[in-house]
């Protein structure tokens, strides 16, 4: 990619971005709100790529940070970064970094690559998210251990967030032949 960006990459990183969400639109509230945005987020860095699915990921938090209600529930604004789940928010940039440093390993192609960095992007996304979460309810009371923290906020999601990713790699090759990326 060049230092100045063309049309058609600011209208897939557009695109990637409405996508992005539209998938936190998708949603059944709990602690943590079950929602399709890491589905989004694996296709935005296996369709576009590590610097690209990293712009469109920043571009969704900047959407969402300036008070559109992009976020799950339609909420929008700092307080939706800053409350109890904005750390997963943030966690997606995890992903996206994490894959843009090994884009090279993963150019090759081989599935067992691509998962294996996208798992590693996950597992730093629960990560920062848990902390996060485990803080901010500190703060207001909540008294989350890390592990208690683990139990709601993560361990009922790890299944469906790996068919997800099982999804956007399914998804992400066929795309990328039809935009002929």
């Amino acid at each position: 990619m060049t230092a100045k960006m063309n049309v058609r990459t600011m209208s897939l990183v557009a695109m990637m971005t409405v996508i992005i969400c539209v998938s936190a639109w998708i949603t059944v509230p709990l602690t943590v709100p079950f929602t399709m945005q890491i589905f989004a987020v694996f296709a935005a860095v296996l369709i576009l790529g590590g610097k690209r699915g990293t712009m469109s990921i920043v571009l969704y938090m900047l959407l969402g940070a300036v008070g559109l209600p992009v976020f799950s529930g339609f909420k929008g604004g700092l307080s939706a970064l800053l409350g109890p789940t904005g750390g997963y928010i943030i966690g997606f940039l995890a992903i996206s970094v994490l894959y843009t440093a090994f884009e090279t390993l993963v150019k090759e192609r081989t599935a067992v690559r691509r998962i294996a960095v996208l798992v590693l992007g996950l597992v730093l996304c629960y990560l920062f998210g848990t902390v996060w979460f485990c803080v901010v309810m500190s703060g207001k009371g909540g008294g989350y251990t890390f592990a208690s923290a683990l139990a709601v906020c993560v361990l009922p999601y790890v299944v469906p967030d790996l068919l997800k990713m099982a999804l956007a790699l399914f998804v992400s090759d066929r795309v990328k032949k039809g935009l002929h990326l």
